[in-house]
């Protein structure tokens, strides 16, 4: 503890580097006074550097507040692991509220770009340190720009008076550039441990960085697999001969701590009572008759089963009784725990916070087995029911109930709600004989599997439009009507202020208007 109490400190003392990246996200008229400060990046010693790594992780994570408006009211909310129960809160029916999504956006742009873009100025280019920082640059960014499609990238903290964006295109270009190089130069240093425990993730393992960098490869590779076939088949080849996430001790996971207030995001949310189970969970979970159902989940308090409801409610249906706090069911006793006492919560603060899940590998894997890919050993049912052991065991789930659930013929049921849902899908967990069903197997299992990354299952759901979601109950974006799903997130406004003459490039880069409605580059469906 005392070493993360140092960390923290030094982080606070350090965040003057958040001022630069400032300009990023449109406020251009201190720059000159900016660059001119007493407290410039210059100024930090080589011995400081590892706490820009630590700053650099801990916010790419969206911790504390900026997860409510980050994540959890949009892309949590867009891949139906949770509804709204809050009335007056409009992102579950689809309003794109202008200044929630600056929580995502700024976060990047003022606390991650610029502690990375200083380790890039300062460190070897064949360093270890220089390729975490990389890794760690291409996982923030791939997030950012699958919520919004062209971004600032190449220019981002460098902090011109007008920061241009780029096309998706372009950026993931990049990040495969970035991760290859990165991997090449890892393979020769898997002695050294960079950054040591300021690595808030993997404390510096080299091979562990080694395998998520080539599981983010893989992730990217199938984001781009209609887009771009020829180029997502070499990447993902690539990523898998490098060797992925294979083990629970791979699992990446971020420590969190009461320092600094630098806790788990979803746990310090959680008891606000504005949401709780979907009923695309409740169908599925239910149905297949899921073990993990009492991790991801709580009994709701009043009924004592496992509850969720459809997304998308109005306010007046969020007032009616079976649509409340609790008659639904808040997410588990690993974030928040029920203290007996009607609808108070005791928030675990400290848990570690979920950035990729050895499981998905697996599922990755038995997607591109089905594409035809070189996977090296195994066949897609092999990786499929592998990535369901990983997860279970991923949550101390194992033994015999682990076998039963792959060899299950169970399906999803329907979740009896004021709507009459009916069941999400007819598909079982038991491998099926048919490649369209087999895929959306896989795409249910590792929607189930990526828990609690909303971000990740959300731009899977727009690759794959798997697993088979409920429309929403109400929309009030005229863009984005009940009987659709919402394609991004639209530019910030606060760019159309500030940054106002990039954005016209902005909007031409991303092909259509600047709208919910409208497909990133990688979306073809």
């Amino acid at each position: 503890m005392e070493l993360v109490t140092k960390i923290y400190i030094r982080i606070a003392a350090v965040t003057v580097l958040a001022g630069v990246a400032g300009v990023m996200a449109g406020c251009t008229g201190d720059f000159d006074e900016i660059n001119t400060s007493k407290t410039a990046l210059t100024e930090l010693t080589d011995a400081e550097l590892p706490y820009l790594f630590a700053r650099a992780q801990q916010q790419a994570s969206y911790s504390a507040g900026n997860y409510q408006t980050a994540q959890n009211l949009f892309a949590d909310l867009y891949a139906q692991y949770y509804a709204t129960t809050t009335p007056n809160f409009q992102s579950d029916r689809y309003y794109m509220h202008p200044t929630w999504i600056d929580s995502h956006w700024n976060p990047i742009y003022t606390q991650v770009a610029p502690q990375l873009r200083k380790l890039f100025d300062e460190v070897a280019p064949s360093s270890s340190q220089y390729a975490l920082a990389s890794i760690w640059w291409v996982y923030a960014f791939h997030r950012v720009t699958d919520y919004y499609g062209p971004i600032p990238y190449f220019e981002a903290a460098i902090a011109p008076s007008t920061v241009k964006y780029d096309a998706q295109k372009d950026i993931y270009d990049d990040f495969f550039k970035r991760l290859a190089e990165a991997t090449t130069i890892l393979a020769g240093k898997t002695s050294e441990t960079p950054y040591g425990n300021y690595d808030i993730v993997y404390a510096g393992n080299v091979s562990k960085w080694i395998k998520f960098a080539n599981t983010l490869r893989l992730r990217l590779a199938l984001r781009i697999s209609k887009a771009d076939p020829a180029k997502a088949k070499t990447e993902a080849e690539a990523a898998i001969a490098g060797g992925l996430l294979a083990t629970l001790a791979d699992n990446a996971m971020m420590t969190k701590n009461l320092i600094g207030s630098d806790y788990n995001g979803l746990s310090f949310i959680s008891g606000w009572g504005e949401f709780r189970m979907s009923a695309a969970m409740e169908s599925v979970l239910k149905g297949f008759e899921d073990p993990r159902i009492g991790i991801y989940f709580q009994p709701a308090f009043t009924t004592k089963t496992y509850e969720g409801l459809r997304n998308g409610l109005g306010s007046s249906e969020l007032t009616q009784t079976l649509n409340t706090n609790d008659y639904n069911s808040n997410i588990g006793t690993r974030w928040i725990r029920n203290t007996g006492k009607g609808s108070a919560w005791d928030r675990q603060l400290a848990v570690a916070q979920d950035i990729m899940h050895t499981s998905e590998a697996y599922f990755l894997l038995a997607e591109a087995a089905l594409n035809g890919w070189n996977t090296e050993t195994g066949t897609a049912r092999e990786f499929y029911e592998k990535g369901i052991q990983a997860s279970m065991e991923g949550w101390g789930i194992t033994g015999q109930v682990v076998n039963d659930y792959i060899a299950s013929n169970h399906t999803p049921v329907a979740p009896a709600d004021q709507q009459n849902s009916p069941a999400l899908s007819g598909i079982t967990v038991k491998w099926a004989a048919t490649e369209a069903i087999q895929r959306e197997q896989i795409a249910t299992q590792k929607w189930l599997a990526l828990y609690p990354d909303g971000i990740e299952a959300w731009a899977e759901f727009r690759r794959t439009r798997l697993p088979k979601l409920y429309t929403v109950v109400n929309s009030v974006n005229t863009d984005v009507p009940a009987t659709r799903f919402p394609r991004r997130i639209p530019f910030l406004q606060q760019e159309y202020t500030n940054n106002a003459a990039a954005m016209e490039g902005a909007v031409s880069l991303l092909g259509g208007p600047d709208k919910a409605s409208t497909p990133l580059w990688w979306d073809k469906n």
